[in-house]
């Protein structure tokens, strides 16, 4: 995740691309257009697996698919996000959405990703790999 909260964090810091969507606007277009806009680059084309939905410590829900596809980590053109920074401070500085993505195995993924999207982790594997 991108903003000064998370800069220093590794495990249990990190998040799938995930955004905000209209009532009129269709899920999965939604999580098309947040891929756009947080990491700069196009979705890939291809079947799609839907994962379902969880819901995150704070209340939010997540709803999610995976696409095969290929992204070379170093094109990563992320959006930017305003908030107070410092806290208190009454400034308003910019973050990028993502400050970083990576290529990593399902082990690692585990110890990194936050805690409530775990579940998405083991309905990806559970697709993939029938009977793990």
């Amino acid at each position: 995740m991108g903003g000064p909260l998370w800069a220093t964090r590794e495990e249990r810091a990190w998040s799938i691309v995930k955004g905000e969507y209209d009532d009129g606007e269709e899920p999965i277009a939604a999580a098309r257009r947040e891929f756009r806009e947080e990491t700069g680059a196009e979705p890939p084309d291809g079947p799609v697996l839907e994962l379902g939905e969880v819901r995150q410590s704070g209340g939010k829900r997540v709803v999610a698919w995976a696409i095969e596809g290929d992204f070379d980590p170093a094109t990563l053109r992320p959006g930017v996000f305003k908030m107070r920074w410092p806290p208190r401070s009454g400034q308003m500085r910019e973050f990028p959405e993502i400050d970083r993505v990576r290529w990593c195995e399902p082990a690692s993924a585990r110890e990194l990703l936050v805690a409530g999207q775990l579940p998405l982790l083991d309905r990806l594997e559970e697709l993939l790999v029938p009977g793990l």
